[in-house]
C-alpha cells in the first residue's frame, strides 16, 4: 500500500502542487459536492484520466473529512473492471485530487432522464453489471450503502461501473448508528436505525431495476420523512401490466422487500445472480467484457472550461485553511504507486 509522510511543510506542499501540473486539463466533466470532475491527460504518457478536485474548505464545512479519507483508503485496496478505479491521490494547500478511470458515457441518472424507461434486455444488462460490481465489493467485506443511478457510470462499451465509495464501509455486526445513503434507495433497516448487512445494496438494486423498467421509483416523496412513511406503510406491489411486454421478471419485487429476511440475497448473495431472470444470461461473457451491450450511450461532455476558471477561492475559506488542527486531518491524503514511500 502506498503512503506518504505528513504533508504540512511549505516545501512539501510545493511538491504536491506540482503534481497537478503533471496533467493537462482538457475539460470539466461535471460538478461534485466538493468541487469539479476534470478530464485530464497525463503529460508523461498521454493517458487520459478523470480527476476529482475537491475543496478542503468545503469538505471541512460539510463535516465530510471521514468520508473523503474513507473513500481513498478503500479504493487503494480495490481494483476491478466493474468499478471506477483509483490511480493516485494527492493534495495542495487548498484542494485534494483523486485520479480515477475516465468514463465518458455519463451516469445512469442522466440516461434515465433522457429515456424514462428501458427495454427488458437493457435493464437485465444494467442489473448484471451492478450485481458483478457488488459481488466483488461484498467478497471484500464491503457494503457500498449508496447505490443509486448517480453512482453508476457508463464506460465506452456501454458497461456500467460503480463509483463513489465515500460512505461504503467494511461490514461490522453493530452498525445501527450508520445512517447514510440517499432517500428512495435506502433500505428500511437503515432508515429505522437497525443493524444491517449487504442486503441493503440489494434493496437499492431492486429500486434501480424498478425505476429503469417502470420509469419511477417504488417509493417517492419530497422529503426523507415522506419516503420513510411510504416504505414503512405498505409493501409496494409490481403489476405485471406495468412491465415491458413479455417481461416475466419478479426480480425487483423480491429485492425491494421491506423485511430483510424476505429479501432476495439476504440468505445467500448468489441467489440474486441465480434468479430465473438470468437463466439464459452468460455471466462469463459479461465478466470478460466481450458481451455486446444492448444500450451504448453517446459520450457526455458537459463543459470546456479551462482549469484556471474552475473555481475562485473564497475569503472565508482561507480562515479555515489556516487552522492547523483541521488541516492535519488531511495529512495522509496521498497515494502514488510510482513515487510514494512504501511501508
Amino acid at each position: 500500500m502506498g503512503n506518504c509522510n505528513v504533508l504540512g511543510q511549505k516545501e512539501e506542499f510545493q511538491e504536491a502542487m506540482q503534481s497537478i501540473r503533471n496533467y493537462e486539463i482538457l475539460e470539466v466533466l461535471g460538478k461534485g459536492g466538493f468541487g469539479r470532475v476534470l478530464k485530464v491527460r497525463r503529460k508523461k504518457n498521454n493517458q487520459l484520466f478523470a480527476i476529482k478536485k475537491m475543496s478542503k474548505a468545503k469538505i471541512i464545512n460539510q463535516k465530510s473529512i471521514t468520508a473523503i479519507l474513507n473513500e481513498k483508503n478503500l479504493l487503494i485496496q480495490l481494483r476491478h473492471p466493474f468499478i471506477v478505479n483509483m490511480h493516485s491521490a494527492f493534495q495542495d494547500k487548498e484542494n485534494l485530487y483523486l485520479v480515477l478511470d475516465l468514463l465518458t458515457g455519463g451516469d445512469l441518472r442522466c440516461h434515465i432522464y433522457r429515456n424514462k424507461r428501458f427495454s427488458e434486455q437493457e435493464v437485465k444488462f444494467f442489473a448484471a453489471c451492478i450485481i458483478t460490481s457488488l459481488d466483488y465489493l461484498h467478497q471484500q467485506g464491503i457494503i457500498h450503502r449508496d447505490l443509486k443511478p448517480e453512482n453508476l457510470v457508463f464506460d465506452d462499451k456501454g458497461y456500467l461501473r460503480l463509483t463513489d465509495m465515500g460512505i461504503a464501509r467494511i461490514w461490522r455486526p453493530e452498525n445501527s448508528s450508520d445512517i447514510s445513503g440517499t432517500p428512495g434507495y435506502m433500505a428500511p433497516e437503515v432508515i429505522c436505525r437497525q443493524n444491517h448487512g449487504i442486503s441493503v445494496d440489494f434493496f437499492a438494486l431492486g429500486v434501480i431495476v424498478y425505476e429503469c423498467m417502470l420509469g419511477k421509483r417504488p417509493y417517492v416523496g419530497k422529503t426523507r420523512q415522506e419516503i420513510r412513511e411510504q416504505i414503512l406503510g405498505q409493501q409496494v406491489q409490481v403489476k405485471r401490466m406495468d412491465l415491458p411486454v413479455a417481461c416475466n421478471s419478479n426480480l425487483q419485487y423480491q429485492l425491494i422487500q421491506r423485511k430483510p429476511i424476505n429479501r432476495l440475497g439476504t440468505q445467500n448473495p448468489n441467489d440474486v445472480k441465480n434468479h430465473p431472470w438470468f437463466s439464459q444470461f452468460d455471466w462469463n461473457l459479461l465478466s470478460k467484457k466481450i458481451m455486446l451491450a444492448p444500450y451504448k450511450p453517446k459520450s457526455v461532455s458537459k463543459s470546456s472550461s479551462s482549469f484556471d476558471s474552475i473555481e475562485t477561492p473564497q475569503d472565508d475559506n482561507y480562515a479555515i485553511l489556516r487552522n492547523k488542527t483541521l488541516n492535519e486531518q488531511f495529512n495522509q491524503y496521498c497515494y502514488d504507486p510510482e513515487s510514494c514511500m512504501q511501508k
